[in-house]
């Protein structure tokens, strides 16, 4: 056999995912006056949410002279070239909550820009997570992201970048919680200044420390006298004392004072008679620095009592993520409820108040950490914080609702992050409140959801799990909602090849829907048809076919014949009957699926085509290239019509009629065609995506056809290198590659290399797949192969009888591999010079072939040839014995 990938259709073994009937929302868009993004330089590029400058912003000059010290730079300025070759500069900002450690980075990213430093990226540091999704957007703005690429690969891109880069570029960690995640994902060498904003004083002992303190006493009266106008510097040293010269309680204090027209001993007698013990629960010791609570809790009431939106608002607001809120949330969930303008006014208001800030650009609001925990302190004692969750919880809902999934989601990716980040911020909460509400739920799967569309499976299967047992936990383990979470869960571990796992969820949710929901409910039938497609993939095609049977005759009984997914089901059947070398079932069933959906869909629709490729490459796989090629050739012209040139689903049609090509022997068209569709997929998902990766596969098994092994062999090993590397060294696909290459080996005459890569491939494929494994089977009859092509016969005949009789037990007297098993064996006993045993099983195996194939199929082509070589040695005598194996035939698949 070859261990080819030849393309299969696009439509079959669909994973059918559950949204827990939430419904796409399609709103206007309104659009609102925001202040206008600060001028950059030509070419500039500045990623995250810098903040604004405050309203009577403090600089603190002498902090920053000595941060530009410790990051080796002297004031930021425009610089030509810095050189990368030594160790990157690196300070960590500490100190306690509220004495301005953001602020002072703000400003020093301000000063950078102003210089042109050609890139500024800010990024949120609480969790991987956020640090991931930072650097993947970095990725995006420096052109480094690929389309097949997840957040963990584009953010390593943009590190390598970072570190390659010779010009001065700033990278910011805010808030940053572990030291050994930052240093993970901290460029280690070049010209980038990386700074760390924290309170974790672990960061001071591994990176150059800044510690910063609150104002000193002339800052205080300044930052004051700045903010509320008054000329009174010993009542802003008062008040700078009573609240511990901490900037965030100054600017509290200050724009209540602005606000309400006060003077410093008025702020003060307000402050002393505020009764916080009815806000806040007591703590024990100095929860807070001094005053600080009262400052915030007077300024929260204070524009609470003018702005009826704020309290349900700030209670939101408190219980989001940190690192921001873009408008485009807000604004979703102001769309449910109140006017988008007036949302803008209380924005501003708060603002005013120093409640919230905003980034640089004006998208995005920011609340500090200090304000949102008094905040959610004062719901906690007052019995609210469930209230503000569900809020929050429904502000996501709809943003939600404004989202793509399926193939729209890589478009909105930077929408999906933001929704994750969200999401994550509120379920910590929630969880930490000891509720979850079913809506969170439904949200964190939409979320693994969108992962898992954006092939981010490292992300995608924690996510996953830890709601399965979310859902397990709350509403029990056979509610509806936790049997879709487990369905999904066994959708992401079998796209990740993982059929172990993935079989035994599936078979799990089956068995809960079925006891649950009965047998004829439409998830029960989702659920069937996902573990039938699952079991195909195993290569048990014994339970997998059944299965789909009923899962056809349950979908036409309850949602009829014409329903789309009865016809996918129909569809999937016809695959599985194909796969299992059963044509004369599959061929009219494809032939019939195709009726009905030009019927029902129209010629154009996009699962026509999908069936009319399916199709086609079964008359390919029965050897009718006459009906397969034009059926390709037409499919291919309307997918690129309807499609466009670059759609997944066109350029699967291009591969199929390549392989259809390379079938018919027509190299000189298989071999350009297999190029240019390899550079497609290469520009539009990715080097790494699976699909480019199949294609580079496809191009070198062409190359081996065509007796160029020359560039055969490396681009195999190429392909094996880069599959071990993306999809792990078990995965089927790089088991495939495996044998491929062994095959290559062995047509160059190198079975050194070949036989123990043989080897190791059925040990590993007998391991991950099972014995009875199809592809296993394959491997089997390739190392036997290679034995008898080295002249073993002793260790060749034993694994081609016991290949053949597992072959038969497993697929099928009639299968093509079952054909092609008893073919070489044939050929080893007339190497062995046992014509006696090798003609009569040529002869038996060439009437099935002519019986099951046809006459002109390949394989039938060649075992003739095989039997008649054979005969023509009978007539010669005994001398007749061959030295060179007669020729195989070719199992279809690996």
């Amino acid at each position: 056999m070859t261990g080819d990938e030849p393309p299969s259709g696009t439509a079959g073994d669909h994973i059918e995912f559950h949204h827990n009937l939430i419904e796409k929302a399609v709103g206007v868009e309104h659009h609102h006056h925001y202040p206008p993004p600060p001028e950059r330089a030509p070419g500039q590029i500045v990623e995250g949410d810098i903040p604004q400058r405050p309203p009577g912003f403090q600089p603190r000059e002498q902090l920053l002279r000595r941060l530009a010290v410790l990051l080796d730079d002297g004031p930021p300025a425009k610089h030509a070239d810095a050189g990368n070759g030594g160790a990157v500069a690196i300070c960590a900002v500490a100190g306690t909550p509220g004495v301005g450690k953001t602020m002072l980075a703000a400003s020093y990213a301000w000063a950078c820009q102003a210089a042109g430093w050609p890139v500024v990226a800010w990024i949120a540091a609480e969790s991987t997570d956020q640090i991931v999704t930072g650097l993947a957007a970095l990725a995006e703005r420096l052109g480094q992201r690929r389309p097949d690429d997840d957040a963990a690969t584009a953010a390593a891109r943009a590190r390598s970048w970072l570190a390659a880069t010779t010009r001065p570029a700033l990278l910011v960690f805010d808030n940053a919680a572990d030291v050994a995640v930052v240093r993970r994902w901290c460029p280690a060498t070049g010209a980038t200044r990386a700074l760390i904003t924290t309170r974790n004083r672990a960061f001071l002992r591994s990176y150059q420390p800044l510690e910063v303190g609150v104002f000193t006493l002339d800052q205080a009266q300044a930052f004051l006298h700045r903010r509320t106008g008054l000329d009174d510097p010993g009542g802003a040293a008062e008040l700078a004392t009573e609240l511990g010269h901490l900037p965030l309680a100054l600017a509290q204090a200050a724009s209540v004072i602005a606000r309400l027209h006060l003077d410093y001993p008025s702020y003060l007698d307000l402050l002393h008679a505020f009764p916080i013990g009815d806000y806040l629960p007591a703590h024990d010791g100095d929860a807070y620095p001094a005053g600080t609570a009262q400052a915030i809790m007077l300024s929260i009431t204070q524009a609470e009592a003018s702005l009826p939106s704020a309290p349900h608002l700030l209670a939101m607001l408190s219980v989001l993520s940190p690192a921001g809120i873009p408008l485009t949330v807000l604004s979703a969930g102001s769309k449910a409820g109140s006017h988008p303008v007036h949302l803008r006014e209380t924005l501003a208001a708060l603002a005013d108040n120093c409640l919230i800030s905003f980034s640089e650009d004006g998208a995005t609001v920011l609340m500090h950490r200090l304000v949102q925990r008094v905040l959610r302190e004062r719901a906690t004692h007052h019995g609210h914080l469930s209230a503000a969750l569900a809020r929050a919880v429904g502000l996501l809902q709809a943003f939600n609702a404004t989202l793509p999934y399926g193939a729209g989601s890589w478009a909105a990716r930077a929408q999906v992050e933001t929704l994750i980040d969200q999401t994550n911020t509120v379920y910590h909460w929630a969880l930490a409140g000891g509720d979850l509400p079913t809506e969170l739920l439904a949200l964190r799967g939409w979320c693994g959801r969108y992962l898992y569309d954006l092939a981010d499976l490292t992300r995608a299967i924690p996510l996953f799990e830890a709601t399965l047992a979310d859902h397990e936990r709350v509403l029990g383990a056979d509610h509806p909602s936790t049997l879709a979470s487990r369905n999904n869960l066994a959708g992401v571990y079998r796209e990740a090849g993982n059929l172990g796992r993935a079989i035994s969820l599936f078979e799990a949710a089956l068995a809960g829907h079925e006891r649950v929901l009965g047998a004829d409910h439409p998830d029960t039938l989702t659920s069937r048809g996902n573990l039938a497609g699952t079991y195909r993939a195993a290569g048990n095609l014994g339970r997998a076919i059944p299965l789909y049977e009923a899962t056809l005759a349950g979908r036409e009984r309850v949602l009829g014949g014409d329903h789309p997914g009865a016809l996918t089901i129909r569809n999937d059947l016809a695959h599985a009957y194909q796969a299992a070398g059963d044509l004369g079932r599959a061929i009219p069933l494809y032939e019939a699926t195709l009726a009905d959906c030009e019927r029902v869909l129209g010629g154009d629709h996009p699962h026509t085509l999908i069936s009319r490729i399916n199709l086609a490459t079964a008359y390919c796989a029965a050897g009718d290239l006459r009906r397969a090629i034009p059926l390709l050739e037409a499919t291919l012209a309307d997918c690129e019509r309807v499609l466009g040139g670059d759609h997944p689903h066109t350029l699967q049609s291009r591969i199929n009629l390549a392989h259809a090509y390379e079938t018919a022997g027509d190299l000189g068209r298989a071999i350009p065609l297999y190029e240019a569709t390899l550079a497609d997929r290469e520009r539009v998902l990715g080097g790494d995506h699976p699909d480019t990766l199949t294609s580079r596969n496809n191009l070198a098994h062409a190359y081996h056809a065509a007796g160029d092994l020359r560039r055969a062999i490396p681009l195999y090993e190429a392909t094996l290198a880069d599959r071990e590397r993306v999809l792990d060294a078990d995965h089927p696909d790089t088991l495939t590659s495996r044998n491929n290459l062994a095959h290559a080996y062995h047509a160059a005459g190198d079975l050194r290399r070949a036989i123990p890569l043989y080897e190791s491939t059925v040990a590993d494929r007998e391991r991950v797949l099972d014995a009875d494994h199809p592809d296993t089977l394959t491997s089997r009859n390739n190392l036997a192969h290679a034995y008898h092509a080295a002249g073993d016969l002793r260790r060749a005949i034993p694994l081609y009888e016991s290949t053949l009789a597992d072959c038969e037990r497993v697929l099928g007297g009639d299968h093509p591999h079952t054909l092609t098993s008893r073919n070489n064996l044939a050929g080893a006993y007339e190497t062995a010079g046992d014509l006696g045993r090798a003609i009569p099983l040529y002869e038996a195996t060439l009437a099935d072939c002519e019986g099951v194939l046809g006459a002109d199929h390949p394989t039938t082509r060649t075992v003739r040839r095989n039997l008649e070589a054979a005969a023509a040695a009978t007539h010669r005598g005994a001398g007749g014995r061959r030295r060179v194996p007669p020729r195989r035939g070719k199992y279809p698949s690996s």
